[in-house]
């Protein structure tokens, strides 16, 4: 895996449909944080989930990032031509002994989530197959997790401020290759950031619950843990996140000087209807200037 010391970002989009308010807030957010310290900026097309990628979605999402002004300062990664990385990473964690294979179906495990939940007020995986398969067809492959205090993974996030997880409690043994042959999001998102040598991830609080998972994977491959910045989510008209499952509407490229200033705002920005003119000019960097943290 390549360790880079200067500074690099990402915006990691899924190509589900096309960018709305909340992922502009993302996309802004990160590249703004990679203009102020003077960094590369790097879109990364998270399509490792073939069954929820829609057909010329990415496409559309770089035409969109294009259209409001942010252009990745290196080619664009694709996770689904990246597979042999994550065969790699796997078979590396494999011959450790940290992973195991896991019979459970969706249903077993929720079923004993809810059993886990009443006896000891937890919704961790309880490690059904942690000693074997119990005459199961293995399904999916899970990473293995500490006991006690090594299960606790703490960092401090640049928004959110000082984070912690007990990964025993509160997640359990997690998936690192999923029972339809996929790749998890888990261990793909960690190999990606590695390779790419990124310093720096900024993205979404919804998931500042995978964050934990994530350093504790990187540790088990002995890849860096890049330092992190949540933003707050935006959320709908009745205090939802705003997602295409809530009905988000896409964003529209012919007007992206409303949504630019939306989009700043909500990141703590003050800014005027003629700032868009030091947005699109990156020499000024005024914005990133303004969000720095």
């Amino acid at each position: 895996m390549t360790h880079r010391a200067t500074y690099r970002g990402r915006f990691a989009p899924s190509p589900t449909g096309p960018l709305h308010a909340g992922s502009l807030v993302s996309a802004l957010a990160s590249f703004l944080d990679a203009r102020a310290h003077r960094g590369r900026w790097i879109v990364r097309i998270e399509d490792i989930d073939a069954p929820r990628t829609v057909p010329g979605a990415a496409d559309d999402i770089l035409a969109t990032l294009a259209h409001f002004g942010m252009h990745s300062d290196e080619p664009p990664v694709w996770q689904s031509e990246r597979g042999d990385a994550y065969q790699a990473a796997f078979e590396r964690l494999q011959a450790t002994s940290l992973i195991y294979p896991c019979g459970c179906t969706r249903r077993e495990i929720a079923d004993s989530l809810v059993d886990a939940h009443a006896r000891h007020a937890t919704l961790a995986y309880p490690g059904t197959c942690r000693n074997g398969l119990h005459g199961k067809p293995a399904r999916a492959w899970r990473l293995r997790v500490p006991d006690g205090a090594a299960a606790v993974v703490a960092f401090d996030d640049r928004w959110q401020g000082t984070q912690s997880q007990n990964l025993a409690t509160e997640v359990g043994d997690f998936a690192l290759k999923r029972a339809d042959g996929l790749w998890a999001y888990q261990l793909a998102v960690v190999v990606d950031d590695a390779d790419a040598g990124i310093t720096h991830v900024v993205r979404g609080a919804d998931l500042l619950d995978s964050t934990a998972r994530q350093i504790y994977l990187q540790q088990c491959l002995d890849a860096p843990t890049p330092a992190y910045l949540h933003v707050p989510v935006v959320n709908n008209g009745i205090g939802e996140k705003l997602s295409k499952q809530t009905g988000a509407a896409p964003l529209d490229r012919n007007a992206p000087l409303g949504a630019l200033i939306e989009a700043a705002r909500h990141l703590d920005i003050e800014v005027a209807a003629n700032d868009l003119d030091a947005f699109y000019s990156i020499a000024t960097a005024e914005w990133a200037r303004r969000f720095a943290r």
